[in-house]
Formats: C-alpha cells, structure tokens, sequence
C-alpha cells in the first residue's frame, strides 16, 4: 500500500510505501522544540520506502538526527536518521491523517506536567527496550 503526504503550502509532498515499522508518540525534549507542540506523534519508515518531492531544508538537531521541513511553509514533516535507515514521518502530514495509530508512549519522563495520557497506550520512560 502507498500513503500520501504533505506540508501545509503543497510545495513538499511524499509517498510512503507499506507498512510503518512502528508508530509512536515521543515526548522528548527535542522533539518537543522541534515540533513546537507536547509530542512527536510519528509513523517510523525505512528511508527506502520514502520518496519526497518538492524543496526541504534540514536541521541537525543531534549527531544522529536531521529534522527535516518544508523551506516555504515550514511544515515539519520528518525526523531522518543520517545514517540512511530510518524516518519518522509526522502522523498529521498524511492526507489520511488517521491512516496510522500510534501503540506506545515514549520518553514519557519528559512529558509535559500538565498532559494526561489516558488512551491506554503502553508508556515508557525512555526509549522501548531491546
């Protein structure tokens, strides 16, 4: 199955092809500032399965991930291992935005104070383990 996807001004669309890997919501404080929102709410995809069209620019917000968003509108679309394995690609940017549901909670031990999380998702205070 292919799903589409894109930021807000069209300029950047992408195709991702089968199934995601996993789908999560992440609350890290990076992914915190680099959605500007509580959570990373992100379906993860090998990079092969992907393909993007239109203008992007990145932002390496570690040594191992690139933030990537749409240099017109500024839409935050993926988070790209620069290793070449793996994306995360931002759950609301599908045009089926409810084409995937996420299954676990991570990094909840920098969760916003304020924010429940009462779906009864399986949470982890970090990462999942091995």
């Amino acid at each position: 199955m292919i799903r589409e996807g894109g930021c807000l001004c069209g300029a950047v669309r992408f195709k991702a092809e089968g199934e995601p890997l996993n789908v999560r919501i992440c609350h890290c404080r990076m992914c915190q500032k680099a959605m500007g929102s509580p959570y990373f709410a992100r379906a993860q995809f090998d990079q092969r399965a992907l393909t993007v069209e239109g203008e992007t620019a990145r932002y390496a917000s570690s040594e191992n991930i690139d933030r990537v968003f749409c240099k017109r509108c500024g839409t935050r679309l993926f988070a790209w291992r620069r290793n070449g394995t793996l994306a995360g690609v931002a759950l609301a940017t599908f045009d089926d935005r409810n084409a995937f549901a996420p299954t676990d909670h991570i990094w909840v031990s920098e969760k916003l104070a304020w924010l429940k999380l009462d779906d009864g998702l399986t949470q982890y205070p970090t990462t999942i383990p091995a």
